[in-house]
């Protein structure tokens, strides 16, 4: 006698009379997979951007089906509308996999589910091998006429022969984004929070790539877009090549910075008779007072060189192109002008709210450049609204956007530099506006002070000598990293024919962008981390000084 079947018991809180081949044709499931199901575990993720805003309700504004031979996936484009009045985009490739909970892939369990009976769960289908190996191999059997007729486009790079799939792993560490590592070769980095237009990030990765000799970024390998119907385009994901490297220039720099500050008390230095020098001067290597090469050493001072001459020629890869307007350098204007001081003035209204409710946070000398940033907001205000943009000689270009020391890799002794998405607090279109690319300079100039700061913040007790003196060797140290980066870089800019400027010209937008910068870190860390609000405030005071000077 044959044994009866198992009956089928629905024991998942959301059951469906649709298949999952039809669930987003069915408007139950979308209604409740929006309104239920997704809440619960997209406020728990990382790379959800929204914790700080109140979450309305989600919208399901487009999805996609691409299938294996296994399974069938979706990939979801979902709007979060927030009760302050504003929205956020994000994708979630999703499966639906029938297996026991102990027998599955990965933890990462979006809801158990059931569909006309069969019970399962719904997956992030990142967490897939199977959707792993698919979205690789359609992007390397790329060819022009399947992107001719599809709304999703997999690209593959021309300078890149197709292979065939081996492994794919997760490459862990991040927040905003997931990245998978693939045959141990490539990275793919897939964009959770997406906006209606290209990347910036895969835009400038494939022009520096296909239409540049820039090598010191991660090769452009291939993408996925999404073609919709009114002419835009959303990124969905980016493959680069993946690049032996020994860590992000920041942790580099922490440990070149504490080696230099232990000389202060091994070498018995007088910090009050280093010699000091402008801000901004241009330092040949080879005309650094010895006083400062017995403090710092000489590796620095040949890194940072070396960081400048990769900046410049980042920079003068993307002002190259004379045929593509996104790549064509441009001249300042009145259009431009009213964009800056609009945008900045919002950003510094922001600030002076950020700081004015978080006094109590305060202490000490961060409390007193507090309140002489209060005092002197005229001014500041003043500084972000004199742009005279009729004075100005030098061109636009597309640049970095968010340049520090954590957007750089390390590789022995050279640098590669990364992630061009942009700074996180703009929209997508002020991303792509052309900006001097002192902007990026400036960037590092306040990642260098940074660095410089946290190594003095963060003393284990391997430093006897006081703090403050610290703090001084810290500012002439600042002064003469700036000043070998500034000879490398404008010298290698002017050889090329960049226009940056003239001195008087460069000096004016290293101002302007440091304070920028400085005020714009002064949020993040009065919301984040209070104690190093003296960090940006004390940039905010050099740079009002230097510029009284």
């Amino acid at each position: 006698m044959s044994k009866k079947a198992k009956p089928v018991i629905n024991t998942s809180d959301f059951q469906f009379k649709c298949t999952w081949d039809t669930a987003f044709e069915d408007p139950e499931f979308i209604k409740t997979f929006s309104t239920e199901i997704l809440e619960n575990y997209i406020l728990k993720k990382r790379w959800y951007a929204g914790k700080s805003s109140t979450l309305k309700y989600i919208d399901v504004v487009d999805h996609g089906k691409l299938s294996s031979d296994k399974n069938t996936f979706y990939g979801v484009l979902i709007e979060i509308n927030f009760s302050e009045a504003f929205f956020q985009d994000y994708f979630i490739p999703l499966s639906f996999i029938v297996e026991e909970k102990e027998k599955l892939e990965t933890n990462t369990v979006i809801a158990q589910v059931t569909f006309q009976g069969e019970q399962g769960y719904l997956i992030d289908a990142i967490h897939i091998e199977d959707f792993r190996q698919l979205v690789f191999d359609k992007i390397m059997n790329y060819t022009v006429e399947q992107e001719e007729d599809s709304k999703v486009i997999f690209h593959r790079s021309e300078t890149l022969k197709p292979s065939k799939y081996k492994s794919s792993r997760f490459m862990g560490g991040e927040q905003s984004n997931t990245s998978i590592i693939y045959n141990d070769n490539y990275v793919m980095k897939f964009f959770r929070r997406i906006y209606t237009s290209k990347n910036p990030d895969y835009e400038i990765s494939r022009f520096l790539t296909e239409k540049s000799n820039f090598k010191n970024t991660p090769a452009y390998v291939g993408s996925i877009n999404l073609a919709l119907d009114n002419g835009d385009t959303i990124t969905l994901s980016l493959m680069q090549e993946l690049l032996e490297n020994n860590g992000d220039a920041w942790k580099y720099m922490l440990q070149e910075l504490k080696s230099v500050y232990t000389n202060l008390e091994k070498k018995k230095i007088n910090v009050s008779k280093l010699p000091n020098i402008p801000l901004y001067q241009r330092q040949p290597i080879n005309t650094i007072p010895p006083e400062i090469i017995d403090f710092a050493g000489l590796n620095i001072f040949l890194k940072v060189s070396k960081l400048a001459l990769r900046t410049a020629e980042m920079h003068i890869a993307l002002g190259s192109d004379m045929q593509d307007t996104a790549f064509t350098p441009t001249k300042y204007n009145g259009d431009y002008a009213v964009w800056l001081k609009n945008r900045l003035i919002y950003m510094f209204q922001n600030r002076l709210n950020t700081i004015e409710n978080n006094m109590h946070k305060l202490d000490g000398e961060a409390l007193k450049l507090a309140n002489e940033f209060l005092d002197k907001k005229k001014e500041i205000r003043e500084h972000f609204l004199n742009f005279n943009w009729t004075k100005m000689k030098s061109e636009r270009i597309r640049i970095h956007g968010d340049y520090h020391l954590g957007q750089v890799l390390v590789d022995h002794d050279d640098f590669y530099l990364l992630d061009f998405e942009g700074e996180p607090e703009s929209t997508i279109q002020d991303r792509k506006v052309k900006q001097p690319p002192l902007k990026d300079v400036a960037g590092m100039f306040r990642s260098f002070h940074y660095a410089i700061y946290s190594t003095i913040f963060n003393n284990d007790g391997s430093f006897a000598t006081s703090q403050e003196e610290m703090f001084q060797a810290g500012e002439v140290l600042y002064k003469f990293m700036i000043g070998v980066f500034m000879e490398t870089y404008v010298q290698k800019v002017q050889t090329e024919n960049l226009n940056i400027g003239y001195k008087q010209e460069i000096e004016f937008l290293l101002d302007y962008c440091l304070l920028e910068k400085a005020v714009y870190e002064l949020g993040y860390e009065l919301n984040s981390r209070p104690r190093w609000t003296i960090i940006p405030l004390r940039g905010i005071a050099s740079i009002l000084k230097n510029k009284k000077n």
